[in-house]
């Protein structure tokens, strides 16, 4: 299989990155999900909410990357052909999904500024966007939370749209993201 995307199929590294971004959003989930099962101020508890900051910081990373990849590459069509409505959702939900993946980490890290917490990163620390503010620290808390919320919808609509291409329209937009057998 080719590194690079060809007019129908995507190549192994846009198919890599595309599989390991859902892993890494699963787990970015999953962590700060999981943070409730222990105490407040235990370990645990804060050991869960940094990994939750370090693998939303990789989203932001990875989704950077994968934007260079999206506009440098070709994207391979889809046999047969959509509708152009069915086109322009595609698009949208793209668009979406994109600006999630940007937005989230970045609010992520500017909460934490705001707080006047450290910024973790892999062993490092990130240094803070904004000066310490508290409320402005709990209302971009909220709106963090509130996008994750959405983020459920907008992931699960993407992953539904590719079984209705797959099952339903009997097209190839589900099979292009999957590794040649």
């Amino acid at each position: 299989m080719s590194l690079k995307n060809t007019d129908n199929h995507y190549g192994s590294l846009s198919i890599k990155m595309h599989w390991f971004m859902v892993i890494l959003m699963i787990s970015t989930y999953a962590f700060i999900e999981c943070r409730v099962f222990f105490e407040k101020g235990t370990d645990m508890r804060n050991l869960f909410k940094m990994w939750h900051f370090m693998l939303g910081l990789s989203v932001l990373v990875m989704v950077v990357i994968r934007i260079y990849f999206r506009i440098t590459q070709v994207t391979p069509k889809i046999t047969p052909t959509p509708s152009n409505i069915q086109n322009l959702l595609a698009k949208v939900a793209h668009l979406a999904l994109y600006l999630f993946m940007i937005i989230m980490p970045i609010a992520g890290w500017v909460m934490l500024s705001a707080f006047g917490k450290p910024i973790p990163f892999f062993g490092l620390e990130l240094p803070a966007l904004i000066s310490k503010n508290k409320e402005l620290g709990g209302s971009i808390h909220d709106i963090h939370e509130l996008i994750g919320t959405i983020g459920y919808f907008v992931i699960g609509l993407h992953a539904i749209a590719a079984l209705v291409h797959h099952h339903i329209q009997k097209d190839d937009t589900l099979t292009r993201m999957l590794p040649k057998k």
